[in-house]
């Protein structure tokens, strides 16, 4: 099958790779629609450690094709949403209701047994985040995988699988934003726009797009952002003015860069909240002066993939979509062919795309 292989730091293409029968306890899934997040590009350029030769691709959704001994939950012929984070149930962040802590495997590479399915004649090709679905087809664990309606374009399902979950996810489940509120959005590609999505289900009166890009920051108000900043100016001044001198009540970090990531914390209003979503590099560091933090008594958030339950999560966001009330169409810039990725990534790091899709045949 042919698949998008990443064989060591910026270096990666489509090949034709050999892929095993799903073992007991996963499932082969034929893909359909796979989203390229940046979260990809980050494997190709090392920003997210990963061994190589490696299938990337961890958002999207397809049709199951097999299922191995012990899968009951679904069956060959239904369609399915892949989550990155499996969710077993029994560990003790699953049944904490911390299911997008789950500790059911390590993310190496490997499937839940240490092991992969992929292999480029002798040599074993490992897959990103439990998936690996930059591919014809898949074999994922099965706590991976949860069922949905038939009539679900395939490229809105794709989309509920990463980015819009981990944007929607980060205002109304991790920051829980309030009816009324004021919150800036730090970054506006595919995540920072479902973060915004989000802001605006629940109920945000001010909503202000900070990117250094006046077509993202316009884009951005398609999808509820009701102000926006001047590209390379002062962010924290311009928003600090449109608050009334006080700052938001929830401020999103969307990028993982520390200039930025400082700026959101001082975005923060007293006694606000600063949700860190971007991935940043191993490296990284920010700063926050420890005297104002206690005495401002902000609040620095971790946001993991939206706070996830994606049994219950899923299908909620795809019935946002269907009231209209998520725009999932709308974020979907541009479509490729498998054998096209190397253009979609192109794109997606010059800024074209809110959310390039994958389909396949």
């Amino acid at each position: 099958m042919k698949a998008v292989v990443a064989t060591e730091l910026n270096d990666f293409s489509v090949i034709n790779v050999d892929l095993d029968a799903p073992k007991a306890g996963e499932v082969l899934v034929k893909m359909k629609a796979t989203g390229v997040c940046h979260s990809d590009l980050s494997i190709i350029n090392g920003t997210i450690p990963s061994p190589f030769p490696v299938v990337l691709g961890h958002e999207g959704a397809g049709i199951v094709d097999a299922v191995g001994e012990g899968i009951t939950h679904v069956s060959p012929g239904d369609h399915v949403i892949l989550s990155f984070i499996p969710q077993c149930g029994e560990c003790f962040h699953c049944i904490h209701d911390e299911p997008y802590l789950c500790t059911a495997g390590k993310p190496d590479g490997c499937l839940l047994d240490g092991t992969t399915r992929v292999h480029n004649s002798d040599e074993d090709v490992y897959v990103m985040s439990y998936l690996g679905n930059m591919a014809e087809y898949a074999v994922v664990p099965g706590i991976c995988v949860t069922p949905i309606d038939k009539d679900i374009d395939w490229k809105a399902a794709a989309l509920v699988g990463c980015g819009v979950t981990t944007g929607v996810g980060a205002a109304i489940k991790t920051a829980k934003v309030t009816p009324g509120s004021t919150v800036a959005v730090f970054g506006c590609g595919g995540v920072g726009v479902s973060v915004i999505q989000g802001a605006r289900i629940a109920g945000a009166k001010q909503i202000i797009a900070v990117d250094l890009s006046a077509e993202k920051m316009e884009n951005a108000r398609r999808f509820g952002a009701t102000h926006t900043v001047t590209p390379g100016g002062d962010a924290v001044r311009e928003v600090m003015e449109l608050t009334g001198k006080r700052g938001v009540d929830f401020a999103f970090e969307v990028i993982g860069h520390h200039s930025t990531i400082e700026m959101c914390i001082k975005c923060a209003r007293r006694g606000g909240s600063a949700v860190l979503v971007g991935v940043g590099r191993t490296t990284e560091r920010f700063s926050v002066n420890s005297l104002i933090l206690p005495l401002t008594s902000k609040n620095i958030i971790g946001c993991m993939y939206g706070s996830v339950n994606f049994k219950v999560d899923f299908p909620m966001y795809l019935d946002f979509y269907r009231q209209g009330l998520l725009d999932l169409d709308g974020m979907v810039t541009n479509t490729y062919t498998l054998d096209e990725a190397p253009q979609a990534f192109a794109d997606m790091e010059s800024g074209r795309n809110t959310r390039g899709v994958i389909l396949h045949g």
